[in-house]
């Protein structure tokens, strides 16, 4: 059955300034175009490793297995996908759980964090208990040439393809990579920008796919959680439609993480490394 695209209401008709005992009321708005107006979905999803309850996540529904892979590697919690035995996912609706086995050392350094997360579309660092976890020691990428100017070129367009939930009812967040020669190979979308991420690093993962050479391109706002995630899964170029703070432009120049910020209409900027200026 063909989905039927968002309906918007139309303009409201200007009116005169109200007086002060004026009263408002809603236009109305007919049943058929409201039923038909796509709206991005969410769940809980509760993450249990090694029967004990992590985080609770408000996620988008599509790709839960990479997100579980991608958020354990993202986060910290394994170093290494093969930490990773068993994963199991149950529920329906609104509630669904996911019970992942993970190898003894994982679980113990999990424990020694003494993390409880509450995860929400918005948030990076919940439940978060001390500046260090905040701030981890990662390890300096090697550094990696920038990409070719030319992959830059019309990549606002050409990641729409990648993009089939913010196109249709949009209100979703988009992470894509591009490999090693230039050609975009998979994308992920989530209501949350952080799960998003997590989904494309997971899916990288699952479907073998080398992230050298590569980069890793978010639509969403590019803050320091973002430069964590992408570190961990060691890729060294990363592409935001969005300009980024302060703080991620640090950490990714102390990295050696390629930062680079591609605006609307203005050619992209490069914040990692540091350009040098010329007199």
């Amino acid at each position: 059955m063909n989905a039927k695209h968002p309906v918007c209401a139309a303009p409201a008709v200007e009116t005169a300034a109200p007086v002060a005992s004026q009263t408002y009321s809603y236009s109305d708005l007919p049943l058929e175009e409201s039923s038909s107006t796509a709206l991005a979905e969410e769940v809980a999803l509760a993450i249990a490793y090694n029967g004990i309850s992590q985080a609770v996540m408000l996620v988008t529904p599509t790709d839960l297995e990479d997100f579980i892979v991608g958020f354990s590697l993202g986060s910290g919690i394994i170093e290494d996908a093969s930490d990773i035995y068993d994963l199991q996912l149950t529920g329906a609706g609104s509630a669904q759980y996911a019970q992942v086995t993970i190898a003894n050392r994982a679980f113990w350094n999990l424990k020694q964090q003494r993390r409880q997360l509450a995860g929400t579309s918005g948030c990076g660092l919940c439940g978060v208990e001390a500046v260090e976890q905040a701030l981890p020691d990662l390890k300096v990428l090697p550094g990696a040439p920038l990409p070719p100017a030319q992959w830059l070129d019309g990549l606002r367009q050409r990641i729409g393809a990648f993009q089939p939930l913010g196109q249709h009812c949009g209100a979703v967040h988009a992470a894509v990579f591009m490999d090693a020669s230039g050609e975009l190979r998979l994308g992920r979308e989530d209501i949350g920008r952080h799960n998003a991420l997590d989904k494309l690093i997971g899916g990288l993962i699952r479907q073998k796919i080398s992230t050298h050479g590569g980069l890793a391109i978010v639509t969403s706002r590019c803050s320091l959680e973002l430069i964590q995630k992408v570190l961990r899964a060691g890729i060294q170029t990363l592409v935001s439609l969005s300009a980024p703070t302060g703080l991620a432009v640090q950490w990714a120049r102390r990295h050696n993480l390629n930062l680079i910020h591609l605006p609307q209409k203005n050619a992209p900027r490069v914040y990692s490394p540091a350009m040098e200026k010329h007199s």
